[in-house]
């Protein structure tokens, strides 16, 4: 619902589905231009604190949430890769052992795949990612 963030200019709370919040006081502002439902409310000084309003904005928050009050995340479009299905086609194994990842990795794959523009790319894009399906290792899991 909430959150608390301590930076070098700032510190500031961060309302989750901060959008949906009256903000009479005019005081919350979105993180970015891209931010959603997101909503943050900045203070420089601890002279800046007004306990009564901070309270206020958390119990409206609290009501919002209560009344189910949030913004659903829209589902994207699910990515159809010709150049894969194509390969998945020639190569059964490679199908198999791609349908063991989960729809988040999969995606991550496609989504490699379909973002290259030139057919060169696509295909050196799958010879580097073949190896890593076969072994079962995710596109990005070395960095998790």
């Amino acid at each position: 619902m909430l959150g608390l963030g301590g930076f070098k200019n700032y510190f500031t709370i961060w309302f989750f589905n901060g959008a949906f919040l009256e903000d009479k006081a005019n005081v919350l502002i979105a993180a970015s231009e891209t931010t959603k439902a997101l909503r943050q409310w900045r203070f420089s000084s601890k002279e800046e604190i007004n306990e009564k309003l901070i309270l206020q904005y958390i119990n409206e928050a609290i009501a919002n949430e209560e009344k189910g009050i949030a913004h659903k995340p829209q589902k994207t479009e699910k990515i159809i890769s010709e150049f894969l299905n194509n390969e998945f086609e020639k190569d059964k194994v490679l199908l198999e052992a791609f349908s063991k990842f989960s729809p988040y990795k999969q995606k991550e794959f496609l989504e490699y795949i379909e973002t290259a523009k030139q057919e060169k790319t696509k295909i050196s894009r799958f010879e580097k990612i073949k190896p890593m399906i076969l072994e079962g290792k995710g596109l990005n899991d070395k960095y998790r």
